[in-house]
């Protein structure tokens, strides 16, 4: 009667606006536009639960979704001499009722809509014996937990056969440690009516934790400093332990002091184990996990998880220190000292709040402070890392250039900032920076504590950033309770060369100076933005020639530009591979994977990938948080000198060969795949066609390809659009035809016959 009622009402409103027309428009849609899926069915499997899983109304139901419709489907299979439909109305509306909180939940923050599959896979860890292998088999789990066959049988599974990757973190710089986990075995008894209304109010009741555990400051049930904790955890990444701080919000018994206690043990591992002992993401995730679902069942005091965690953290921060030290050395050596280091924000901001309740007052919003802006920072380096204003060269004439880059990327000079500025402003001299100014510039002595405490240094020179460093390294020991080797220490100083007491030179005159910078252009200084285009554009092209000349077409697949990247597709996959030319002087072959999730699976190939590509790649040169992961090997060339330009190409695509050979090894890459292979059939399916509007679904064009499209033809129209890269609306087009229309919703395309 509702959906009566609904058409009619809507009919009515049509007829009103439209008339008449309107109705015929509507009936010619029904009649000729109205689509149908035809699914053959094997006479054993139950046609109910088929039916359930495929009614996705045109767009693919989320597994919240799915397991809802399997658990309301549930309510009807049980005899009513057992459940009577009474109870069985009782229990959808409690599934209903679980499922409306749910949602409200995971979209209370209309910016920030929290996913659906992370929810259930956190909950899952919690209420079920965990165990991992592969992200989607929580689901598998469940739905196979819950299906008809659970109402009347009992089955022994291994639990091996629904293990689960949780990694539920945005930190991209981690080591690979292997594993072990025990082998487990789930009984599935036979399914009653009370453990679906169990679970179902589980899920119901711990969605609203789940949500604290995002926006702790938004949340009733925890205290302002429970808040300041939780808020600290998503600030450094939380990584796996998302329900594990869920179930311990969840516990209204603990007090204020426990929850803390158990906060800080997790923020201080994963500081030691993960930000600065890089170990691999899912490190001791299995064990952890194991004891969130042992805490939630109240199997175990909270004391037993804080306890496991905190001798875990002491066993291997030794491991982790020395990591530290290599890691920090190889960001020196490649020229970016500690800025180089993705969690410096982190530990920044962590100083600066120490400094902030000493003052009782905040200064620097992390919101503000972590915010990317293009042109502009939000930590400076004190000593600018090209410095060319008088001031810094006089300041530090006894040093070398080499010298100058490593006091400049060392930790005791990098400054967060309060408000960030234009980069063209990080040349100021020292009291120019301490000073506010019209140009945008906020002075240090009116900004953060930490730009304040560095504000009352007449001068700012070697042997203090010297000292700096010591302090912060110092306040790092105390702050997460660990100590350096006197070793270790000064290798993290690295600028002990500051007191190796040198002769000091007299005072540069500034004459001199200013004369030559005047002269002291980089390669990019010397010509402009268009100039700098057109190498670049000629510096492509001439690749492109000469992989045609020696019959690597397979190179060439999208037309040059004015621009420092080239990219080259990788046919059936989540990322591709690109080369780039930065200042001149470098060319980097990269991997660039389009998430997180593809970054994990080439990052647990790492070892293997090195091994097959004959050198170290740099996996972690990507900003923290970012959605788009890239894996770089970097070689210095004079870019455009023509002499040299058959050299860089045969390197070029030496490394290439190389890098594409050992994602073949790892099976990232099919040996067989290109998109010329695959799309062909497609170019020859339209050509045979030939029809003036051809409309083909997605699975369609899967079924022509033999193959799966990414997941961008899924999720966004600009994948069909003929642009550099898009190699099959590229070959749609090279056959005639003209993408009139896509429907994400309806995962269809529409090809009209272009007019030759």
């Amino acid at each position: 009667m509702n959906a009566k009622k609904f058409f009619n009402e809507n009919l009515v409103e049509l007829y009103k606006n439209e008339g008449i027309k309107g109705f015929n428009e509507l009936y010619s849609k029904v009649t000729k536009k109205l689509m149908f899926n035809i699914h053959v069915i094997d006479d054993e499997y139950d046609v109910f639960v088929a039916f359930e899983t495929m009614n996705n109304r045109g767009k693919k139901l989320t597994n919240l979704e799915l397991l809802k419709n399997r658990l309301i489907y549930l309510t009807t299979l049980y005899p009513d001499d057992f459940f009577d439909e009474l109870d069985k109305i009782d229990l959808r509306k409690q599934i209903n009722n679980a499922w409306k909180e749910v949602y409200y939940q995971l979209g209370r923050n209309e910016k920030n809509a929290l996913s659906d599959d992370e929810f259930l896979r956190a909950h899952w860890i919690c209420y079920f014996s965990y165990s991992r292998k592969k992200g989607d088999d929580y689901i598998n789990f469940l739905l196979n937990k819950f299906s008809s066959k659970k109402i009347f049988e009992m089955k022994i599974v291994d639990s091996n056969d629904f293990e689960d990757s949780f990694s539920g973190f945005t930190y991209d710089d981690e080591e690979t440690i292997i594993e072990n986990d025990d082998l487990e075995t789930l009984e599935l008894s036979k399914l009653t009516p009370n453990e679906i209304d169990s679970y179902v109010n589980s899920l119901k009741d711990l969605s609203m934790y789940w949500y604290d555990t995002y926006f702790p400051n938004e949340s009733t049930n925890l205290t302002p400093y429970e808040r300041t904790w939780v808020d600290k955890l998503n600030r450094i990444g939380i990584v796996y332990f998302r329900p594990l701080v869920m179930v311990i919000i969840s516990k209204r018994d603990l007090t204020e002091e426990q929850r803390i206690h158990a906060f800080r043990t997790i923020e201080r591992f994963i500081f030691i184990c993960f930000r600065i002992g890089s170990n691999q993401a899912t490190f001791r995730s299995s064990e952890f996990n194991r004891l969130t679902k042992k805490l939630y069942w109240n199997e175990i005091d909270l004391d037993v998880v804080i306890n496991e965690i905190e001798a875990t953290t002491n066993a291997n921060t030794d491991y982790a220190l020395q990591n530290y030290v290599t890691k920090i050395e190889k960001n020196f050596d490649s020229k970016l000292g500690y800025y180089g280091w993705n969690t410096v924000r982190y530990f920044l901001y962590e100083y600066e709040i120490s400094l902030a309740k000493k003052n009782n007052i905040e200064k620097l919003d992390w919101n503000l402070f972590t915010r990317s802006e293009r042109d502009k920072v939000s930590i400076e380096h004190i000593l600018p890392q090209k410095p060319s204003k008088y001031y810094w060269r006089n300041t530090y004439r006894q040093f070398d250039s080499d010298e100058i880059i490593s006091l400049s990327g060392s930790l005791g000079n990098l400054l967060p900032l309060s408000q960030s500025i234009n980069s063209s402003l990080q040349n100021d001299s020292f009291e120019d920076k301490k000073i506010s100014k019209l140009d945008g510039r906020r002075g240090y002595e009116n900004g953060s504590h930490s730009e304040i405490e560095v504000s009352k240094y007449e001068d700012w020179t070697a042997e203090i950033i010297y000292q700096r460093s010591i302090k912060l390294l110092n306040f790092m020991e105390k702050r997460w309770k660990f100590s350096f080797s006197a070793d270790q220490f000064k290798r993290l100083v690295y600028v002990s060369f500051v007191r190796d007491g040198r002769e000091i030179p007299k005072d540069l005159l500034k004459e001199k100076v200013l004369e030559e910078n005047s002269k002291s252009y980089t390669d990019l200084d010397n010509f402009s933005s268009n100039e700098l285009g057109n190498k670049q554009l000629s510096f492509w092209i001439d690749f492109i020639n000469y992989c045609k000349s020696i019959g690597r077409d397979n190179l060439v697949n999208r037309k040059p530009f004015a621009q420092n990247w080239y990219d080259i597709t990788v046919p059936n996959a989540q990322f591709h591979l690109s080369f780039t030319i930065t200042s001149s002087k470098y060319i980097t072959l990269l991997i660039y994977a389009y998430d997180l999730d593809m970054f994990v699976k080439l990052e647990e190939r790492k070892d293997e990938i090195e091994y097959h590509f004959g050198d170290k790649l740099n996996w972690y040169s990507s900003r923290t948080g970012s959605t788009a992961k890239r894996i770089l090997y970097k070689q210095e060339y004079d870019i455009f000198n023509p002499s040299k330009k058959q050299e860089i190409f045969d390197w070029m695509i030496k490394k290439y060969d190389l890098i594409y050979n050992a994602l073949i090894e790892v099976e990232l890459i099919n040996a067989g795949d290109s998109p010329e292979s695959r799309f062909s059939f497609l170019k020859q399916y339209l050509q045979e066609k030939n029809d003036e509007i051809i409309i083909l679904s997605f699975s369609q064009i899967e079924e022509i390809i033999n193959s799966k499209l990414c997941d961008s033809a899924y999720n966004y129209n600009a994948y069909w659009k003929c642009s550099k890269t898009h190699v099959l609306p590229n070959l749609i087009f090279e056959s005639g035809y003209d993408i009139s229309n896509i429907s994400l919703i309806d995962e269809k395309i529409v090809l009209k016959k272009r007019i030759q």
